[in-house]
């Protein structure tokens, strides 16, 4: 029979769909293997993952060391309720785990992303809880959980600049990073750093988009600065405030004696 303790952290792992590594200590970084230690895999499995996702909106790249699936936010989870997969979303998962699962060498990262408009918190465990609903897919089809790691990396790793509605649509997106055991543990260690040092490195692309955003900033904070600083109200004030005070100033009164003196007037006239 299972002890109480065994069954309290199964039961944590169910309902969480956190992996174990998140419950570990941060790894040591480890070095990431040269390209060509995984050029054989990359080959093999490339064209297995393109298939398993074709007529689906996720998009496959290969990088350096890894195949990378990336499932875009919109069409892959409900609008109403943010961290809910679709049920289109569910074939296209399943089919790629079902490439990976009789492979143990092969280790699977999934990092949830997010754009940077809202609370950094809220975007943090939101990404986290959307790369869960993937992970939970892949542990269903037959995946030990310790060739399968997760994490939400909210804002860190933009794709494009956040200002544009479209900049912010590519950015909220789900990664699922495939490659062998010894690469996964160099990523691990790459994805567990300082968000700091993270969003430096991938945002340089972004921001280096926009060097003329830069340019045009500054004469339009100079103009607001000089604008601001120019005492254009003192003189608007100064003849509006005299005229309060020569209104208040003015006998006002003499209108009024003027009418009643007309109406003695008037009243004399009649008595005669």
């Amino acid at each position: 029979m299972l002890s109480y303790k065994t069954c309290a952290l199964a039961l944590c792992v169910l309902l969480t769909g956190c992996s174990l590594f998140d419950k570990k200590e941060d790894p040591k970084p480890a070095p990431m293997p040269p390209p060509e230690v995984t050029q054989a895999w990359l080959d093999e499995y490339e064209p297995l993952v393109r298939e398993a996702i074709k007529d689906s909106n996720f998009e496959l790249e290969r990088r350096e060391n890894l195949l990378v699936v990336t499932a875009p936010v919109k069409g892959s989870f409900n609008p109403d309720r943010p961290g809910m997969l679709l049920p289109v979303t569910l074939g296209p998962i399943t089919r790629v785990a079902k490439v990976l699962e009789k492979d143990s060498k092969v280790g699977v990262l999934v990092l949830g992303h997010a754009d940077s408009s809202g609370a950094l918190e809220t975007n943090r465990e939101l990404s986290h809880e959307r790369a869960r609903a993937f992970t939970a897919i892949f542990r269903l089809s037959g995946l030990k959980q310790d060739r399968l790691m997760v994490k939400g990396m909210g804002p860190d790793m933009p794709r494009a600049a956040n200002d544009s509605a479209n900049g912010r649509e590519l950015n909220r997106r789900v990664e699922i990073l495939l490659t062998r055991q010894d690469t996964l543990r160099a990523l691990i260690a790459q994805y567990s750093q300082p968000a700091a040092s993270v969003t430096a490195e991938a945002t340089a692309v972004a921001v280096a988009d926009k060097p003329a955003a830069k340019a045009d900033a500054k004469p339009a904070a100079k103009a607001v600065a000089k604008s601001s600083a120019k005492p254009a109200a003192k003189p608007a004030a100064k003849p509006a405030a005299k005229a309060v005070a020569k209104s208040a100033d003015k006998p006002a009164a003499k209108g009024t004696t003027k009418l009643a003196d007309a109406k003695k007037v008037i009243a004399a006239d009649q008595a005669k």
